[in-house]
């Protein structure tokens, strides 16, 4: 097990590329019997785990594929809900519809996974089940309004399910990694129409968003912690997974006053 502790069974949502690739990939070499979760896992050579069909935003295949994964087990040890989507935009361009679809796949989706796995962890009084949130959660970042909301939702929720499950000895803990170098730009939700209002600062942060101070980091590393947390018997509540200033700026965050805090975030995006 190379000293990871007794082998468990693992689902890993959004597996099929970037962090939840990472993820299931690094927990296979750590001896555990890794599932992951794709909406077209046909179109993914083998991983090196198994992949399987799952669309968050239909309840039928999450509920399908969890009952798969404990035919074949017997059970589900942990579970990481990695998988989400990007918005940006202002606030002002986006429509309701591309916050009700952001809003399902990053929280409700999560939501329909933990409802679909947690009868069987609670029967058993064990289990783990780690939200990924985002760093971007700490604050309503300009542009990434949206994914900022779903993403302090995602904590939320975290919080609140541990405090349910704490009588049954389930664990849940959330986690907010930072950026990484993944595709995570190519699939965003993007306005339809970009107001030439925001336009400026708008492709300003864009371009900040995609330099390499946003994406150099080895999703690796983000697998590395996960695989540590989940070795644990009594994992913390939550881990930051940032460096240099997006892990600063959390700080920043609780140690200044609003009005000087968000008027440095806003120098810059200039």
């Amino acid at each position: 097990m190379n000293g990871t502790g007794t082998s468990k069974v693992v689902l890993v949502t959004g597996a099929s590329s970037g962090l939840g690739r990472a993820i299931a990939q690094r927990l296979v070499k750590a001896g555990h019997r890794v599932y992951g979760t794709s909406r077209r896992p046909e179109a993914h050579a083998d991983e090196g785990f198994i992949l399987l069909r799952m669309d968050l935003l239909d309840e039928a295949t999450v509920n399908a594929t969890v009952a798969q994964v404990l035919q074949n087990e017997g059970r589900i040890d942990v579970v990481v809900n990695n998988a989400g989507r990007g918005i940006q935009g202002a606030l002002e361009d986006l429509t309701p519809e591309q916050a009700m679809a952001i809003y399902d796949l990053n929280l409700v989706g999560l939501h329909r996974v933990c409802r679909a796995v947690l009868p069987g962890m609670r029967e058993r009084r064990r289990g783990l089940i780690i939200n990924i949130s985002s760093i971007a959660s700490n604050f309503g970042l300009p542009y990434r309004g949206l994914y900022s909301v779903t993403k302090a939702g995602v904590d939320r929720y975290t919080e609140a399910l541990r405090i349910e499950l704490a009588t049954f000895q389930v664990r849940v803990v959330s986690m907010q990694p930072g950026e990484f170098a993944t595709n995570v730009d190519s699939a965003r939700i993007k306005p339809e129409k970009v107001s030439d209002a925001y336009r400026a600062r708008y492709e300003r942060a864009m371009e900040l968003l995609g330099s390499s101070l946003h994406y150099s980091r080895d999703p690796n590393e983000f697998a590395e912690v996960v695989a540590k947390v989940i070795a644990k018997e009594r994992p913390r509540p939550l881990y930051r997974v940032a460096k240099g200033v997006q892990r600063l700026s959390v700080l920043l965050k609780f140690l200044l006053p609003g009005r000087l805090f968000e008027g440095l975030l806003a120098k810059h995006y200039e």
